[in-house]
């Protein structure tokens, strides 16, 4: 296997990227028609935390966060690392001086599909961090990887540059070619959403607002009074 460090230098426009942000996972994965969220295993380490922002991927060896280390110098402004292993991890492979050096380089956060440590820290500097685990576990610096190159994680295939949106609800990825798409269908989403919510605050039931009980019918479930033969 070949182990690289790609110097990527394309970025999804700046604007389409403001404009993403302010929707959360759900939106946005709903939008996308249910695809590119992460197992639900990834979870922010503190509540209320979101982010947007394009990838730096990094595949690393479990247990050694050497590649964590090279892929810093091609993180800029704005970025979100996204870190997975070759096999399952739960090492704790990031903690509060990487977060340090992360930060010099102006990224927004961290999804790492193995552990993170110093977690009191992480979140006392208010750095955004989601993980599959908490764990104190040391790691070494020994075991090439690649920075920059396609990987999957969580379940998701995350390329260089795609959009990482992450929020309490989870971690959702939109392809880059898919962003401009993914924004407008986001915004004709939330605007159905407030009418929607407007609605059953009114008193409107989801049975009559979303027409389900020509569903309930067809589906065979009766109305009963108690009592009455079922």
């Amino acid at each position: 296997m070949n182990h690289v460090v790609v110097r990527v230098r394309r970025r999804p426009p700046a604007e389409l990227v403001e404009r993403l942000a302010p929707f959360g996972v759900a939106t946005v994965h709903e939008a996308m028609g249910r695809r590119g969220l992460m197992r639900p295993y990834m979870r922010s380490i503190k509540p209320g935390a979101r982010m947007c922002g394009p990838a730096v991927t990094v595949l690393s060896q479990p247990g050694d966060n050497l590649m964590l280390h090279a892929a810093v110098e091609q993180c800029g402004p704005g970025d979100v690392l996204v870190v997975t292993t070759t096999s399952p991890s739960t090492d704790g492979m990031f903690g509060e001086l990487l977060a340090s050096s992360l930060r010099s380089r102006g990224v927004v956060g961290l999804v790492i599909e193995a552990g993170v440590r110093d977690v009191a820290e992480l979140n006392a500097m208010d750095f955004p961090v989601w993980s599959r685990a908490v764990s104190a576990q040391g790691t070494v610096k020994a075991t090439p990887g690649s920075v920059n190159v396609p990987v999957v994680a969580a379940g998701v295939q995350v390329r260089p540059a795609d959009l990482v949106v992450a929020d309490d609800d989870g971690v959702v990825i939109v392809p880059a070619g898919e962003l401009g798409a993914t924004v407008e269908a986001s915004a004709r989403r939330e605007e159905l959403e407030v009418e929607k919510r407007a609605k059953l605050v009114a008193g409107t039931l989801g049975l009559d607002l979303y027409g389900l009980r020509d569903q309930l019918a067809a589906l065979g479930v009766r109305y009963v009074d108690e009592g009455q033969d079922r």
